[in-house]
């Protein structure tokens, strides 16, 4: 018997979907019989206790120019549903800490994908650092000055900003460049986090591999190599996708974070490695999974569903008791 899938992702018509994994997602459940329902998250509302959006019917086809069906323009109770996903990219701003709130007060027979309230707490950069010994060396701050000593300290470094995704402002500081004040002033200037600096890893001209862990568990990887002339390997910014497999050392990350993923209830998970570090992980909508099946033969969409179908059934809760 098919479930009710109410998915809240970014516009359907801005999709590229040779390498969008919320797409993947949706043809699966697709496939298996699911009823799908599809809102952006500006059309989210809590409406005398009841959380509810504005959303259509809809029906994906794997065709470039054609990819989507919708039906009429409706609102509904997403308490209606079994099963939502939480699939809009970041940046992991008010607006998406708000939706987190919201979907947090569905009743537990609802089922959100990722938890909500853990997707709240554990955003990338953060969660990540409950494992210095995996990390590379990682500053968190505001504070010129110690952002100056761990500049002194590991010369060459990488700048980004906490918040950020798909390798958006992300800098490298090499040893002679003289910018990373006016650089400091530009972050400062536009908001009032910290930003994240951590050591420079050579190893990313080898990649930086993007491997999706599925109830903690890792399912499939792809590695992601920069452009010539580009720090950042992200598939946003041209980096390009390469058949991967896991070897010892990343084996041992997965298995070292993955019980705490699935305490979390944090089902669906992308995490990056460059070397021998975990750099981040990725809760909010982690992508990957269209380059590992064009590349590996791995269908990890099937496995996601497998494990949301498994799960639904019993879950506890979206985050609150009641």
């Amino acid at each position: 018997m098919g479930l009710s899938v109410a998915i809240q992702m970014d516009k359907v018509e801005s999709l590229q979907i040779a390498g969008d994994t919320t797409f993947a997602l949706g043809l699966e459940a697709q496939k298996r019989g699911h009823n799908l329902w599809y809102y952006t998250p500006d059309l989210l509302s809590l409406n005398e206790g009841i959380v509810c959006a504005r959303g259509q019917e809809i029906k994906f086809y794997d065709q470039v120019g054609a990819h989507f069906e919708t039906g009429l323009t409706k609102i509904k109770s997403l308490q209606n549903f079994d099963i939502i996903l939480m699939r809009q990219d970041p940046p992991f701003d008010m607006a998406y800490i708000t939706a987190t709130y919201l979907l947090e007060m569905l009743d537990p027979k609802t089922m959100v994908v990722n938890n909500p309230a853990e997707v709240r707490n554990a955003p990338e950069k953060l969660l990540v650092t409950l494992y210095p010994d995996l990390m590379p060396a990682t500053l968190i701050s505001r504070d010129i000055e110690a952002i100056k000593a761990f500049r002194d300290k590991h010369k060459d470094i990488i700048v980004k900003p906490l918040f950020g995704n798909g390798g958006a402002g992300v800098f490298r500081i090499q040893p002679s460049d003289q910018n990373l004040n006016s650089l400091l002033e530009m972050f400062f200037c536009i908001n009032l986090e910290p930003v994240m600096l951590q050591a420079y890893l050579p190893a990313v001209r080898n990649g930086d591999k993007r491997i999706i862990l599925v109830d903690g568990k890792p399912a499939g990887a792809v590695n992601r190599i920069p452009n010539a002339g580009e720090v950042r390997s992200n598939f946003h910014v041209g980096g390009i996708a390469a058949k991967a497999s896991l070897n010892e050392r990343e084996l041992e990350i997965c298995a070292t974070i993955g019980p705490e993923l699935r305490r979390r209830g944090l089902l669906f998970v992308g995490i990056d490695i460059i070397g021998d570090y975990l750099t981040e992980i990725n809760v909010t909508s982690p992508t990957g999974i269209r380059e590992i099946e064009r590349l590996s033969n791995i269908n990890i969409a099937s496995m996601a569903w497998d494990a949301i179908e498994r799960k639904h059934s019993k879950h506890a809760s979206n985050g609150i008791t009641r």
